[in-house]
């Protein structure tokens, strides 16, 4: 995996995003620099990306028939990564920026070419490719290769942690993939452009780069804009990216759609994370780690300022929570436990992974959040999404503008002032229905931080906020937690097999909320049924 300061290999969520792509790309054309610009002229930017996602968008899909050299393709896992691009060949070593642009070779599972473009004086300048731009290590350098024949991607380095050192601070790797890091933070989640029916009925589809352009950044740049032009069977779009690094890296993203095709479940602001094991997850543990995954919870503000807390779960089957809303506030994959000790993974580091939180410029109107957690075994695989999806498809053959911000965390604390939720246990034994035909569940809630350790004094002050959507809640307990400087909260709840409840709890102190809203789903299946499959889609 790519690690800040280190060098570029093949990521997990790009051999997913290869994998699960059907669509093979169609070489976009290159791009002829133009002549310098006169004054007056008019100077290459986000409206001729919107122009050419038009063009795009207006006719059918083209899946073309370029095809990358067999001797590429073919590569192995181990081979492709022996080819590794030459650092000090860097793009804008002469520009006086902090900023230097290194290229992905194509190859393995990246057989999908992006052109590239510097954006220089005005002119959209393609990037041509060379063999010399890379080390191959053992595997034979390639021959007679086109200078026109592309990349599979790019990452930017920048003085991020260190003055004198450049760091990665954001790539593009893989369909739409993209992901940015902030002061000290290891690669951990991924960003996408655009999802299309994740969690659907019908196989997902991968909105893919045909090409990317980035401004070539003056001495004093503070900030990279990047231009996208994405397509796929069902949709073309322009994309604009402004990143702005620092110890919280934040990218604004302006995003132009096109519909070919109505979409019932299209992904704004789509984000993939993985959850193998949590705390308390002792089923899916499979060596001496405690816990392993890259985020553990999915925030939200909702539109009515409500901050709303689901802790992401490694289910049995497919499990998809809706979050119905209008204009949200904002929503995000958090990685809150930032303790080594939780981890103990000196490699991948999971306490050092950021979380990315999305907040939504202008008006989104009404839909949902969706949290979509796939089931599996193995930390090499992705299988967390959450995304806005409209309420409304978009209209076919015209276009949709979104705008939003991205923020790579460390700490949620400085989102909203109240208690948070540090760590959620639930009694999964309990699942089963008895004779009676009702199952039973413990949960177990630790809140703190906030104002919460104001409290602890005096206990009796602080209330439990409890609700369920189905069966009943027949006991609640609230206990003061000085470890965590807050409350530990346990509920306890039936429910009769076949139902499925959404439970919601918060702290109060009179008529003042102290903490977050904590939500959890959970079903009753009969002995006879108990390995049915637990596909779960819930309306908050």
């Amino acid at each position: 995996m790519m690690t800040a300061g280190g060098s570029h290999s093949l990521t997990r969520r790009s051999a997913l995003a290869a994998l699960a792509s059907t669509a093979f790309l169609a070489r976009a054309p290159v791009s002829q620099a133009a002549p310098t610009p006169q004054p007056g002229a008019s100077r290459f930017g986000y409206d001729d990306v919107v122009r050419q996602a038009r063009v795009l968008g207006e006719r059918p899909f083209d899946p073309g028939g370029l095809t990358i050299p067999a001797e590429l393709s073919k590569l192995t896992y181990d081979g492709y990564r022996e080819i590794r691009f030459r650092r000090e060949k860097a793009l804008w070593q002469e520009s006086g920026s902090d900023f230097r642009l290194l290229p992905f070779h194509l190859g393995f599972l990246h057989d999908k070419p992006v052109q590239l473009h510097v954006v220089r004086d005005g002119n959209a300048i393609p990037i041509p490719f060379t063999t010399g731009l890379f080390e191959y290590g053992k595997v034979p350098v390639p021959k007679q290769l086109s200078p026109s024949l592309g990349f599979a991607g790019f990452a930017v380095t920048t003085t991020l942690n260190d003055p004198k050192v450049q760091d990665e601070v954001i790539s593009f790797l893989g369909a739409s993939y993209f992901r940015l890091i902030g002061r000290g933070h290891r690669y951990g989640l991924s960003a996408r452009s655009l999802a299309i029916d994740v969690g659907g009925k019908q196989p997902e589809e991968f909105p893919f780069f045909r090409a990317l352009w980035l401004e070539e950044p003056k001495a004093d740049s503070l900030d990279l804009v990047i231009y996208a032009l994405l397509d796929s069977p069902s949709v073309a779009g322009a994309f604009r990216y402004v990143v702005s690094p620092g110890r919280e890296t934040t990218m604004t993203v302006t995003a132009t759609i096109l519909p070919r095709v109505e979409i019932p479940r299209l992904g704004i602001a789509p984000l993939t994370s993985m959850f193998l094991a949590g705390e308390g997850d002792l089923g899916h543990r499979t060596d001496f780690r405690p816990e392993v995954h890259d985020s553990d919870g999915l925030l939200m503000q909702a539109g009515s300022g409500e901050w709303i807390w689901r802790p992401i779960r490694n289910p049995k089957n497919l499990r998809i929570s809706s979050f119905g809303d209008r204009d949200p506030r904002g929503f995000g994959l958090m990685q809150r436990d930032r303790e080594y000790g939780h981890y103990q993974d000196l490699e991948a580091q999971y306490h050092a992974r950021p979380g990315y939180w999305v907040e939504p410029i202008g008006e989104w109107g009404e839909g949902r959040v969706d949290l979509i957690e796939i089931p599996t075994n193995n930390e090499a695989f992705d299988n967390i999404v959450a995304c806005w999806t409209p309420a409304q498809p978009l209209e076919t053959g015209k276009t949709s503008e979104f705008s939003y911000r991205i923020t790579a965390l460390s700490t949620t604390n400085e989102l909203h002032p109240m208690g948070q939720v540090r760590n959620s246990f639930s009694g999964w034994d309990s699942r089963e229905a008895d004779a009676e035909g009702t199952g039973k569940q413990r949960f177990i809630i630790d809140f703190g931080d906030g104002d919460l350790a104001y409290f602890l004094s005096d206990p009796k002050r602080v209330e439990i906020v409890a609700s369920t959507t189905a069966g009943v809640i027949t006991n609640t307990i609230i206990a003061a937690n000085p470890a965590t400087k807050g409350f530990r909260v346990i509920l306890d709840a039936t429910l009769p097999v076949g139902q499925t409840a959404d439970l919601r709890a918060y702290l109060k102190s009179r008529n003042r909320t102290l903490s977050e809203t904590w939500t959890q789903s959970w079903s009753v299946s009969s002995p006879a049924v108990r390995d049915a499959p637990d596909h779960v889609v819930t309306r908050e």
